[in-house]
């Protein structure tokens, strides 16, 4: 069964200091994209703004630049898409199967108080259809608020970067607040990979969130098995 599905990413290249670039960290794209690909499913790529996504160049680097990834960045087509997505203000009356919030140290700059991202959050939560993010993506949740005024996140099981993964990253002078204490300010269920910077995925109904770049590939096939089981209910 063909499967719509929203993928949302940073329109933001630097941190506030100014002093280093950031953007899209791009496995975080690419995984689910290539996977939902393989199903025929629809895609399509949206930002706060509209137009071009930076990619940030740490997630370029060899040990971390997958060969998925790696062709994708290599993909006139695909890299012309990054160039013109669509605004959330474009998409937001549009019906999709998943919305996926891909990371990026960038999206902690235009995610979490994006009124419209939760608007399109809370509507896709409410009608029970999935709502997904990685990494930092994670933080365009904290304040979507559901009908009633509760936390969308609130008793929910998530996970998204922590903050001894930040302290490797060497970003914690950088980032606009510690992701990992303002989920559980939120009184979420915490869950983080007991070794950092491994994989972990954690399924909360139809709220799917991954830890790290790490959690790409796994990700992407948690995904794509839920929303099939959708197809079967």
């Amino acid at each position: 069964m063909m499967k719509t599905i929203l993928l949302i990413v940073t329109n933001i290249e630097q941190y506030a200091s100014g002093h280093l670039k950031t953007g899209l960290w791009l496995s975080e794209l690419t995984h689910i994209y290539h996977a939902a690909k393989e199903k025929g499913w629809k895609i399509t790529i949206a930002s706060p703004k509209g137009g071009n996504t930076p990619i940030d160049p740490e997630s370029l680097k060899p040990l971390v630049l997958d060969g998925i990834s790696k062709s994708y960045y290599e993909n006139p087509v695909f890299m012309n898409e990054l160039a013109q997505t669509k605004s959330l203000d474009m998409v937001k009356n549009d019906s999709f199967d998943c919305i996926y919030l891909a990371g990026g140290h960038a999206t902690m700059y235009d995610f979490p108080d994006n009124t419209t991202l939760q608007e399109i959050l809370r509507d896709q939560y409410e009608s029970n259809k999935m709502v997904a993010a990685i990494c930092h993506g994670v933080g365009g949740l904290l304040n979507v608020r559901l009908s009633d005024g509760e936390y969308m996140i609130k008793g929910k099981a998530v996970t998204g970067f922590d903050w001894f993964e930040e302290t490797l990253a060497r970003r914690k002078n950088e980032v606009p607040f510690n992701l990992e204490a303002a989920l559980k300010e939120r009184n979420v269920h915490y869950r983080k990979a007991f070794i950092p910077m491994t994989s972990n995925v954690v399924v909360d109904g139809s709220l799917i969130t991954g830890q790290n770049p790490f959690s790409s590939k796994e990700m992407a096939k948690v995904v794509v098995s839920e929303l099939e089981k959708q197809a079967f209910m």
